[in-house]
């Protein structure tokens, strides 16, 4: 068993190193920020064009007194309520049709004046196109309501006294509250770890693709059990991703830190956030794991790229089957469907990652890990063995029942040295 460690290691650092160290990899880990790099600054500049247009507000094209019940009005809602449109007072009688088009066919300017409010109180209109009127109705009828209430009380500083509401901030949030927190964070942990890992487990594929045209991987069989060449593979593109994950991560954090966010966006995590962070680096290395042996055994049998992408479609799409599936299981915690995603391996660390935001208990996860290392045991064993069978064309024939029999053999022998 030494012996055997001693040669994935050797597998594992041959690979990382190459792979660390290559133009392509730089490349690799700089691809996925350019997207963000381009957003963020496709963001500052709409907000710097949206800051040059100004605040939309609302042009009141009445008479002098009215005008000015308006403005009192608008000051008095806006001590109870945010979101009232600022105001422009259009001085002159300016309440004829084609006044008002000229007004707003001024576009943005010193005023931008968005709709018109004319008439009178009693007969007051709003005036502009369809969208802005539409979502200005509400607050144009609150502030004419208020205009109206104060016409009638006849005071110069009749502001309405909007009754206070005294705050109590408890030191526990509501279940309800909590429990709604902890899902949104148990769904964008869920999201992040399969986007994570089907950007990186595709590596897999293209290296041993590459190595079998260099015939590179008939030198490695012919030294190192291929056992142990498949598990030096996946542990070094392990390695490699989270190589790639620190740095997102770190660029992720600076970002976030920058604009002043963090994790207050989301509700802590029933296991806390330190565990519920070392839990996902977990489920991560078990989920690439997983998914990267099933990858490496379709490089092993695939001859050409095209071979490569018709095998892994199945495997790609089966792989969305399951995260719906431990998705859908995040509501039904407790039940059957919940139990059925955490055992099936491949939903398995999606499931249980979500658990860690939704259950306090740690032992479950130790199980997990556990059940899902046996998976990638048994896989990767299976994929070295139908490779020396397909494409080394080595060890005896099986008949025509050569797969089943040789998945049993391989299971019976993993068992035994387990």
């Amino acid at each position: 068993m030494k012996q055997f460690l001693a040669r994935i290691m050797v597998i594992a650092r041959r690979d990382f190193r190459a792979i660390l160290f290559s133009r392509s990899f730089l490349f690799f880990i700089l691809g996925p920020l350019f997207p963000v790099i381009v957003a963020w600054m496709a963001g500052g500049i709409g907000a710097s064009v949206q800051g040059a247009t100004g605040e939309a507000r609302l042009g009141i094209a009445m008479a002098p007194a009215e005008s000015a019940l308006v403005t009192q009005a608008r000051g008095s809602l806006s001590r109870a309520a945010g979101g009232l449109p600022g105001i422009e007072i259009l001085h002159g009688d300016r309440n004829s049709p084609a006044e008002i088009r000229a007004i707003l066919a001024d576009g943005p300017g010193e005023r931008n004046v968005a709709a018109v409010l004319s008439g009178t109180l009693d007969n007051p209109a709003l005036s502009g196109p369809q969208g802005r009127i539409s979502g200005w109705q509400g607050h144009v009828t609150l502030l004419v309501d208020e205009a109206r209430r104060l016409r009638d009380l006849q005071a110069g500083d009749g502001a309405r006294q909007w009754p206070a509401v005294a705050l109590q901030p408890m030191a526990q949030p509501s279940q309800i509250d909590e429990a709604g927190g902890r899902i949104r964070t148990a769904q964008a942990g869920q999201t992040l770890l399969f986007l994570l890992t089907m950007l990186l487990a595709g590596m897999v594929l293209s290296n041993l693709v590459e190595e079998k045209a260099n015939k590179i991987i008939e030198v490695l069989a012919a030294a190192v059990p291929m056992d142990a060449v498949f598990f030096g593979k996946l542990l070094a593109m392990l390695g490699v991703s989270l190589v790639g994950i620190a740095v997102w991560g770190s660029v992720a954090g600076l970002a976030l830190l920058a604009g002043g966010g963090g994790l207050s966006m989301l509700s802590t995590p029933a296991v806390g956030w330190p565990m519920f962070m070392a839990l996902g680096l977990a489920y991560f290395a078990c989920a690439y794991l997983l998914l990267g042996s099933l990858f490496l055994s379709i490089g092993g049998l695939a001859a050409t790229v095209r071979e490569v992408q018709t095998l892994s479609m199945p495997v790609t799409m089966a792989q969305l089957l399951v995260f719906f599936l431990a998705s859908y299981s995040l509501g039904h915690q407790g039940e059957t469907i919940e139990m059925v995603a955490a055992i099936v391996p491949f939903s398995s660390p999606f499931a249980m990652l979500a658990r860690a935001a939704m259950q306090p208990e740690i032992w479950p996860h130790f199980v997990a890990i556990a059940w899902q290392g046996l998976w990638v045991f048994l896989i990767v064993r299976a994929g070295a063995a139908l490779f020396r069978k397909t494409v080394m064309k080595s060890g005896p024939s099986q008949g025509k029942r050569g797969l089943g029999a040789l998945l049993r053999q391989v299971m019976t022998r993993s068992f035994r040295q387990a």
